[in-house]
């Protein structure tokens, strides 16, 4: 078995996963490093003053610390993106005097798409529905289950995953229609 010298040969997945045993910040630290051009040129964007986008440069690590545990994470690149950019939108909307309201429009959702996922009576609708959220995107899927299953409001959503709240009803408007045409497919089969 080969010894890796350097985490400059370890792949992300590899960093992540050690970090995820270990919770040695040394992982997290070497992934982090990675993207800091990339984390900090999107700040720059957003918040165009060096000094801003160097601090949330640091904010945005030590949200990391938090938010991997919480995060089943298939691609950190694109997951980091996500994460680094609300950081960014947060900052903005404090800064400018824009005020976050709480938005619960579960009542607006579909009742058609709840019957899914009535599967008490229906094992093979269970099987489905498994299948079918693992074929999400890690972000609609997320959202989905926090809102369905785990009956938070879009506001918990926001707030517990720092997804921007546009994004949150995009994820599970796009989630659910997703899940319910791949249902429908292997239902219909």
């Amino acid at each position: 078995m080969k010894i890796k010298q350097t985490y400059k040969d370890w792949s992300d997945e590899e960093l992540l996963g050690q970090f995820g045993n270990t919770s040695r910040q040394e992982f997290l630290g070497a992934l982090y490093a990675r993207y800091i051009p990339l984390v900090y040129g999107l700040c720059l964007k957003y918040l165009r003053q060096q000094e801003d986008a160097e601090d949330a440069v640091m904010h945005i690590y030590e949200e990391l610390q938090r938010k991997v545990a919480n995060f089943e994470i298939d691609n950190f690149r694109t997951w980091l993106y996500s994460v680094a950019k609300n950081h960014c939108l947060q900052i903005l909307r404090r800064t400018q005097g824009q005020l976050f309201q709480e938005i619960d429009e579960r009542v607006m959702e579909s009742d058609e798409f709840e019957h899914l996922l009535d599967t008490d009576e229906d094992i093979e609708k269970d099987k489905a529905l498994n299948y079918c959220l693992d074929t999400l995107s890690v972000e609609q899927k997320a959202c989905v289950v926090h809102f369905f299953f785990d009956d938070w409001s879009y506001a918990d959503i926001v707030e517990k995953t720092g997804f921007a709240l546009t994004k949150v009803k995009s994820y599970i408007q796009n989630g659910k229609r997703n899940l319910k045409l791949c249902m429908v497919k292997i239902l219909d089969c």
